[in-house]
């Protein structure tokens, strides 16, 4: 006899096995951080080791019988895995343990779904639910018959079973055709900004390692950063000025986790392309946290499942302050900035992320005095425009003297546009280095 499933409750009672593979294993801390950011109050947490799962019911018989007891003593009406479940160890443990039964990536998509404030991470969210359900959907029809044979022998419940896939491939196939509009819009932007040549900065990194926390101290905003799992799903997009690049877009994208499923990284193709296609990243990493190395390794792979391996990438150690460490940064043997250690949450050396944020972008500065007659004033407005002019002052003949600092594309870009020569207003170090056949 099949039972009716309840609605999912608040009370669970959490699974967590250690395997001997050392790839297979979680974090149980990790995972009691995202019960509780799923909302659910977790009762206690049952310890297990096995070489491998049992292909059954994933823990075995006689921890079935323990989860069993542990179910009744704490009356819950749930049963958290911290990992992966097919849809027959789902089933099997639902029969015999007679509640609701969730793994890993389940427990990951109820957060998403929490999270989700806008109209393209609502829907991102519930194309991974639908994928995910479609090879569970057996078991919400338990109360049905299921016949099985020819013509005449099938039961209701199969009936009820193709009709309920062939609504779930109709609305999976009506997301990914809105999801296509989404990300065509998305192309659209970012087409627009590299005709603007504006250069746009990704922020990536693990889930609570304080992305959220580290844009808002950047660009004033409000978007919503707490302690806990997962607390920003949807992108933000916000203008920065750095000294000499001039405006960038910022963007706070979605954390990442140890073995985040396959399905969500699909599903959130199109907001992690802002990762993808970036000029810069800034990989944000909790250097308090005892497994950041481990972290790190986490959001390496999801980048290069991504594509997005081989874009430049700034490292910010974030959370100095509960290291009692001092601001600094760490640059290569070129000197070219490398890491940022700072604590977004005190303010610590956010400075320094800006000159670091400088150093990666700049690339080719124009640093030079020029000399403009007075005739030549459309020029000297032009750069007082661009903010490129750091010191202004006239000599005995009229003539103005201006000290400027702005990036050499901008300044030829100028140059262009006013019909001017810029190699006739640079010294002989500043100029562009021409081919020998032009020489």
């Amino acid at each position: 006899m099949f039972f009716e499933r309840p609605n999912a409750g608040e009370t669970a009672v959490l699974v967590h096995v250690d395997f001997q593979d050392e790839r297979e294993r979680e974090d149980p801390g990790e995972f009691l951080e995202l019960v509780r950011s799923a909302g659910a109050e977790p009762a206690t947490l049952l310890n297990g080791s096995r070489s491998r799962p049992d292909p059954r019911t994933f823990i075995g018989s006689g921890k079935l019988e323990e989860l069993r007891e542990l179910l009744a003593v704490h009356h819950a009406e749930l049963v958290i895995f911290n990992h992966g479940l097919s849809p027959s160890q789902e089933r099997n443990l639902e029969r015999s343990l007679k509640c609701r039964v969730l793994d890993r990536t389940g427990l990951i998509l109820d957060i998403f779904a929490q999270r989700a404030r806008t109209h393209e991470g609502k829907l991102q969210v519930e194309l991974a639910q639908l994928e995910y359900m479609s090879t569970r959907l057996v078991r919400g029809w338990t109360h049905l018959e299921r016949q099985k044979g020819g013509i005449g022998l099938r039961g209701p419940g199969e009936t009820q079973l193709e009709t309920d896939r062939r609504l779930l491939r109709a609305r999976i196939k009506a997301i990914h055709k809105r999801l296509d509009k989404v990300r065509s819009q998305r192309d659209q932007n970012r087409r627009a900004r590299a005709r603007a040549e504006i250069p746009s900065v990704s922020l990536v990194g693990y889930t609570n390692a304080g992305k959220s926390t580290l844009f808002n101290a950047l660009t004033e905003s409000g978007v919503y950063a707490a302690d806990q799992l997962f607390a920003t799903l949807d992108p933000t997009l916000r203008r920065l000025e750095i000294d000499d690049v001039g405006p960038v877009v910022l963007a706070d994208t979605v954390g990442f986790i140890r073995h985040l499923p396959h399905k969500l990284v699909e599903a959130f193709r199109a907001t992690l392309q802002e990762a993808a296609e970036a000029t810069l990243l800034v990989h944000v990493i909790d250097a308090a946290d005892p497994d950041r190395e481990l972290n790190v390794e986490q959001v390496e792979a999801v980048l290069k499942e991504i594509g997005a391996d081989a874009i430049p990438c700034l490292r910010v150690m974030n959370k100095i302050d509960l290291l009692d460490s001092a601001p600094r940064i760490e640059r290569d043997g070129e000197g070219r900035p490398e890491a940022v250690w700072l604590s977004a949450q005190s303010g610590q050396g956010l400075e320094l992320l800006g000159e670091a944020l400088s150093g990666c972008l700049a690339g080719d500065v124009v640093d030079a005095e020029l000399t403009l007659a007075p005739a030549q004033g459309r020029l000297r407005a032009a750069l007082h425009e661009l903010g490129a002019v750091r010191q202004e002052r006239f000599d005995e003949h009229g003539q103005t003297r201006l000290e400027i600092r702005l990036p050499r594309r901008d300044f030829l870009q100028l140059m262009a546009r006013l019909g001017e020569n810029a190699d006739d207003y640079l010294p002989p170090a500043q100029r562009e280095p021409r081919a020998e056949w032009e020489l």
